[in-house]
């Protein structure tokens, strides 16, 4: 048995669909208000318990069944009022995984988190695994609590607790394109004017399932691994995927002032609405960009192909168009 934590996410989602075409059983985790839409192919195939994160007595049913877990559960914000939230979830949250898990024999633990959490610096060219944590203004909070989480983990080994971690980049699949990456597929669609200048290191979510799936069950323990099938620009992005949705795609790029007057200006609506401002300092600074991630240590272990990104544009944006169309 294998316990899954997020599973009504992009990622989990897709880890667990893997899975069960591996034949191996699911027990997850969901709220009382969980949106099951995404998985309501596989819903009907899971052992599911409910509750969250929070809720010792919750985990310990869960884990005390299974011999594998997978923590894939994270909120994701860049909006300050969200910071709050955003810690407990992502570094308590992790926590109380971790110590549940040590109170039993599972195999391996494997945390999901994210290149955020190597860090950014602009004196390093290549990012790879061995990147040392730096403090900068360029860690979004997002960043440093997905470190933190990892610090979580790292402690669970020295502890007892077989582990991996995987980092993806910013991870393409259909999921709600109101929330987080799939958001750029809806910039796209809605025929924006303009684009920032900076770039995107991406993966295809199936990918990061089948890499997930292929750790989870090897014999490698203590060590993470970086999931990136390649960088491209913001503007060659949003063009391929303006074409796909027959869409006009941007072709002014967004000045640096348009920029900094636009996250000050949702600070403001912000604050006297009380809703998440569409673009904040974090996003910002985040757009502009431009970082190098290194996958040549998941190419050589596990001999991984990655998917081309006008095969995972062309299956997401025809996906995505069946939804909201």
């Amino acid at each position: 048995m294998i316990f899954i934590t997020g599973i009504t996410g992009l990622v989990g989602s897709w880890i667990a669909r893997e899975l069960l075409a591996q034949n191996h059983q699911i027990i997850a985790l969901k709220r009382p208000e969980s949106d099951l839409s995404f998985i309501k192919d596989i819903e009907n195939k899971i052992k599911w318990i409910t509750g969250n994160i929070f809720d010792v007595a919750i985990l310990s049913e869960a884990i005390q069944q299974s011999e594998y877990v997978i923590h894939a559960a994270a909120f994701v914000s860049f909006a300050p009022k969200d910071r709050r939230q955003m810690y407990e979830t992502n570094v308590e949250g992790t926590k109380n995984v971790v110590n549940i898990a040590l109170q039993y024999p599972i195999k391996k633990f494997l945390f999901v988190s994210s290149i955020a959490a190597l860090g950014r610096s602009k004196h390093i060219e290549i990012i790879t695994e061995e990147n040392e944590w730096e403090d900068s203004p360029l860690n979004s909070f997002y960043a440093k609590t997905k470190f933190w989480a990892e610090l979580e983990v790292w402690r669970g080994q020295a502890e007892g607790l077989n582990v991996a971690v995987i980092n993806p980049s910013i991870v393409l699949g259909k999921a709600d394109w109101h929330k987080s990456s799939t958001q750029l597929f809806q910039y796209a669609y809605q025929e924006k004017t303009f684009y920032p200048e900076g770039t995107i290191n991406y993966i295809d979510v199936i990918d990061v399932a089948k890499i997930t799936t292929q750790l989870l069950f090897s014999d490698i323990k203590g060590e993470k691994f970086i999931l990136n099938g390649g960088k491209t620009t913001y503007l060659d992005f949003l063009t391929q995927t303006s074409a796909l949705f027959d869409k006009k795609p941007p072709k002014k790029k967004i000045k640096k002032w348009i920029i900094a007057l636009g996250w000050r200006l949702g600070a403001i609506y912000s604050f006297f609405t009380g809703k998440a401002p569409l673009i904040t300092k974090e996003t910002a600074r985040s757009a502009q960009n431009d970082f190098s991630y290194s996958n040549e240590k998941v190419k050589n272990t596990f001999k991984f192909e990655f998917t081309p990104l006008t095969k995972t544009l062309e299956r997401v944006c025809k996906e995505l168009k069946n939804r909201y169309q």
